[in-house]
């Protein structure tokens, strides 16, 4: 019979390999951006459009559905400006 020590120095050595593995696709997947500050200023507009995307679909007055809807249009024209 095997020593029970053995089974867990197998099972150590397999978790360190996947955290290895889980490591290196992360270097090797990481684009590489020209402008950080710029793309975290569109990502910053995307996630905003989505929460008013989500407030629209909330709204019930139609007031509040034209603001949203102005400041929809504001945040695709600032995006547009700066992928343009």
């Amino acid at each position: 019979m095997g020593d029970g020590a053995e089974g867990l120095v197998d099972a150590e050595a397999r978790i360190q390999d996947r955290l290895d593995e889980i490591a290196q696709a992360r270097v090797n997947g990481r684009r590489v951006v020209k402008n950080p500050e710029l793309e975290q200023r569109l990502q910053s507009l995307r996630l905003a459009r989505v929460d008013l995307e989500r407030q629209v679909a909330a709204a019930v007055h139609a007031a509040r559905r034209e603001q949203l809807a102005g400041a929809l249009a504001e945040i695709d024209r600032r995006i547009a400006a700066l992928t343009a």
